[in-house]
């Protein structure tokens, strides 16, 4: 489903991804913007609403996906569960999103310091299990980092203190299951009508950099 006739003009994947590239380097220079924030704003949004972009990333509270992308009012559709762990209703909000509103870039945001990651890396290196339902993130993180344990138990072991390889293996295989369970996103991507993008955010210098990318924003990741 597109947006509908009352909707404005979806921008391309290209576009949207300038708007959060530019945005968040404001926010690392430290002038923000601070855009689409004002009253008229929240008239204008009253009745609809038209993201150029869904963020799904982590739910911690330092990584405020609007402000370090400093984005306003319906600017972004933002879904977030701790270590951006993937479900049914996760995807269902992501189609929704691209879908139904017409944003035409969806972002997997991960960052450094992810107690979900490390907690994960945490059950593999040792067996141990977390409390509750905690367990229940965990065991969704696993399945993103499992792969790195493949070979020799000293260079498993290496692999899962390293949380620079830990972070990246859990966005990319993120950003690969949305764009593999979802046919709608599949779709939407292979007519060029959106983009899934895989960033890593540095908590300290506030700076979000591309790990992986499915379609075309004009850019790809750099090597590291």
């Amino acid at each position: 489903m597109t947006p509908g006739p009352e909707s404005p003009e979806r921008i391309s994947p290209h576009e949207a991804w300038e708007l959060l590239r530019s945005g968040n380097d404001r926010f690392v220079a430290d002038t923000p913007a601070h855009p689409s924030q004002n009253a008229d704003r929240r008239r204008e949004l009253r009745a609809a609403q038209h993201p150029h972009t869904v963020i799904f990333g982590c739910s911690d509270s330092r990584v405020a996906a609007e402000i370090i992308f400093d984005q306003g009012l319906g600017d972004v559709f933002v879904v977030r569960t701790a270590g951006h762990v993937v479900d049914t209703t996760v995807i269902g909000s992501i189609e929704y999103g691209v879908e139904i509103l017409g944003a035409s870039l969806v972002v997997v945001l991960g960052h450094d310091s992810c107690g979900a990651v490390a907690a994960a890396a945490h059950t593999l290196a040792t067996g141990e299990q977390p409390p509750g339902f905690v367990r229940a993130v965990v065991d969704r993180v696993i399945p993103s980092i499992v792969s790195i344990t493949s070979g020799d138990q000293a260079g498993a072991m290496a692999a899962l203190s390293d949380q620079d390889v830990l972070r990246r293996e859990h966005v990319n295989h993120t950003v690969e299951m949305l764009h593999g369970y979802s046919a709608a996103l599949a779709h939407a991507v292979e007519e060029g009508r959106c983009a899934i993008v895989g960033l890593e955010y540095d908590l300290a210098v506030g700076s979000a950099r591309m790990v992986s990318v499915i379609g075309e924003v004009g850019e790809v990741p750099r090597p590291r």
